[in-house]
């Protein structure tokens, strides 16, 4: 059931269900007062990342105070993407985009991962998650991907399970067309790996490459910034391996 944009979204971490009441937080409150101006018996739709979508009412009991109050759901509950997006950290106003993107692309978990030429750093997984949050809410979605801890790419390949590929852009590839490498994954599990902006180190890349769950793809003849980069390989393995077929 596609999404209804002639309504308002908003997200919310109260449980959902026909009959539970509950009241707007003050960012809430001012977004529905005083942005939209909305006002009693006025609807909206809900979502928290569990109980799907529900229609409520706006309830004003003072000038100050909001409730609102679920009454028929929309469309329920769906699972957690399964692709996984692992990226190397980019400058605060860039990082905003790259979140935005995987969300709307299909990504289901979100792992940020520091390698040796990284240039950008976590300072909040809140931010991240409100990125992730924001984007969900312009665009329908309804499961919330999950944020993880940053870690070392040494780390994340020491304990990655084997029965999920690895999918990563390699710059220094050869080839320029991904899509015949892709076919040869066909349906198993996999995630995207996406480097920062001065690339993976050799050191990196000759681990990477030595690994039987990791496969290397290129990106065509031209040069892209990195959140480019992962936004085009989302788009590549949606078309050939994953949701959009």
């Amino acid at each position: 059931m596609r999404a209804n944009f002639r309504m308002q979204r908003l997200y919310v971490t109260d449980d959902l269900a026909e009959g539970l009441i509950f009241e707007a937080d003050r960012d809430q409150f001012n977004y529905l007062a005083n942005v939209l101006r909305m006002e009693e018996g006025q609807e909206v739709l809900l979502f928290n990342g569990r109980h799907g979508e529900w229609k409520a009412r706006l309830q004003f009991p003072s000038r100050k105070k909001i409730l609102l109050e679920p009454f028929e759901q929309t469309r329920p509950q769906p699972d957690l993407p399964d692709l996984h997006y692992l990226f190397a950290p980019l400058k605060t106003g860039r990082m905003e985009y790259l979140i935005q993107k995987a969300v709307e692309m299909g990504a289901g978990h979100i792992q940020p991962v520091m390698t040796q030429h990284v240039q950008g750093k976590i300072h909040s997984l809140d931010k991240l998650e409100a990125y992730a949050i924001e984007a969900a809410e312009q665009c329908g979605i309804l499961a919330i991907p999950q944020v993880e801890t940053p870690v070392k790419l040494t780390e994340l390949l020491e304990d990655w399970p084997h029965d999920r590929r690895i999918i990563y852009c390699d710059e220094g590839d050869a080839g320029q067309n991904p899509l015949p490498i892709l076919s040869e994954i066909g349906e198993q599990k996999h995630a995207l790996l996406v480097g920062p902006e001065g690339g993976f180190s050799e050191e990196e890349r000759a681990l990477l490459r030595s690994l039987p769950f990791v496969t290397p793809i290129p990106l065509g003849p031209r040069i892209l910034r990195a959140d480019t980069a992962a936004v085009a390989a989302l788009a590549v393995i949606q078309a050939a391996i994953g949701d959009w077929r």
